[in-house]
């Protein structure tokens, strides 16, 4: 049972970073897009384009809290295009907010939860942070690393193979086991659960 006295305020928005496109779908650096829409299809929630927000945009009940869903259709290096003004608009601050993107600089499958922090090099959470600033929540979810930053872009744009799938499926099972306790504001529970995860 989760420790109810240790809260911090529930979230409003949960944010995926990805590239919009058909082509982009299945590539690792859409794996925010990947949990955000899970999200969606099990809670009920409709994603509908929304055009003065640049980004597919919905509204739904999880763990009795309203809570809104955002899936930037700006490419990830201009996330901030649509996080800002959906941000802005609604009136909702920056720890109330849960950004997940893909994360290099963990292995395939681990899952980290943050309030705060830089960007580490991620160009979605570059583009965000001059409008939000740094102290929102990251669920940086485990891509791997090609072991060579030459290698980077064409790892982060290509897809994952099938073991690997396998693996990033079971972390977002995990995730979303904890999305009741994140979205409800127990933020410490989740964040022992998911870091205590190995999917391998």
């Amino acid at each position: 049972m989760s420790d109810r006295s240790n809260t911090s305020p529930n979230l409003k928005l949960i944010v995926g970073l990805g590239n919009p496109g058909a082509q982009y779908t299945q590539t690792r650096h859409n794996a925010g897009f990947w949990l955000v829409q899970r999200i969606a299809d099990e809670y009920g929630i409709k994603l509908s384009q929304d055009k003065k927000f640049h980004g597919l945009v919905g509204r739904g009940q999880v763990a009795g809290h309203e809570v809104r869903l955002l899936l930037p259709t700006t490419f990830m290096n201009a996330s901030g295009q649509s996080v800002c003004p959906l941000s802005q608009f609604f009136a909702i601050p920056p720890n109330q907010i849960l950004i997940a993107h893909d994360e290099l600089d963990l292995p395939v499958g681990r899952v980290r939860l943050k309030l705060g922090g830089g960007h580490g090099g991620h160009n979605g959470l570059r583009d965000i942070m001059p409008c939000l600033g740094a102290d929102f929540y990251r669920l940086r979810l485990g891509i791997g690393h090609p072991g060579h930053k030459s290698l980077v872009v064409g790892y982060v744009m290509s897809a994952p193979t099938s073991d690997e799938r396998i693996v990033l499926e079971r972390m977002l099972d995990a995730t979303m086991q904890e999305l009741p306790d994140l979205v409800a504001g127990n933020i410490a529970s989740a964040q022992q659960t998911l870091h205590g995860f190995a999917a391998e």
